[in-house]
């Protein structure tokens, strides 16, 4: 059980402390969301199962943009930093969060590793979620967008067995489409089929990062969000005028 959220115990948790704790996280992350958009990089809310390529994907990506952009990472995990090891060996700047317990990231984990983290000089920042089909997606942490990396290793029962994560995504990532081959009872239309019963605006990008299939897409959807995120800091600017910078350094 995840002892910050309470989930599967409600007697431990009633439902107005919970509600409590949920109004705190939605404050602070209002808070992130001003500066990521004060400061234009694109913050994205990776979701997914243990083992659905959450970390192979984002050392893809980094290869598929080719240093067009620049990448920040913040991995989510119980009890190590391997996660974030790997992306700093692709090249990513990448700061470990460890939860202990918790299952999830909330919105003042992600605000103190900002202090610890390069993310203000980059173009886009990955927010790498615990590994978990549940509590992260009740965990506003001031992203722009929520994207969840299913496998089709997972099965294609997924997004009806966890519709909250699915309602909440902006976009699905299938990963390891490379492994259907080998998959003969997988179909990738059923999986379609599942997403549209669950997702208000049912959208997802099949991709492989071991073959790099479905990743000029990806990058076109990522190019899309960060445009979007130029807009919103132009608005932000014109309406308040621009940021104060002391000592090189945007204060978080």
């Amino acid at each position: 059980m995840c002892e910050t959220c309470g989930c599967g115990d409600p007697d431990i948790v009633p439902i107005e402390i919970q509600e409590s704790i949920l109004a705190v996280n939605d404050h602070q992350a209002e808070h992130n969301r001003e500066h990521f958009v004060r400061d234009r990089v694109l913050a994205i809310n990776l979701m997914g199962s243990p083992g659905s390529g959450k970390t192979a994907l984002l050392e893809a990506t980094a290869v598929a943009l080719g240093g067009e952009h620049r990448l920040t990472a913040l991995s989510g995990d119980l009890a190590t930093d391997n996660d974030a090891e790997r992306l700093r060996a692709a090249g990513i700047p990448s700061l470990s969060i460890t939860t202990g317990s918790a299952c999830h990231l909330d919105a003042k984990m992600v605000h103190h590793a900002l202090h610890h983290a390069p993310w203000d000089e980059s173009d886009l920042l990955f927010i790498e979620n615990v590994g978990n089909l549940v509590c992260p997606a009740v965990y506003d942490l001031g992203q722009q967008a929520n994207v969840v990396a299913l496998a089709v290793t997972e099965g294609e029962d997924k997004p009806l067995k966890y519709p909250v994560m699915f309602s909440k995504a902006d976009l699905v990532l299938l990963t390891k489409v490379d492994l259907l081959p080998h998959l003969p009872g997988i179909s990738v239309e059923r999986i379609a089929a599942a997403l549209a019963e669950t997702m208000p605006e049912a959208a997802m990008i099949p991709v492989s990062a071991l073959t790099g299939e479905g990743m000029g897409a990806w990058i076109e959807w990522l190019e899309a969000q960060r445009l979007e995120t130029e807009r919103l800091s132009a608005l932000r600017v014109a309406a308040i005028g621009p940021p104060i910078v002391a000592g090189g350094h945007m204060k978080v």
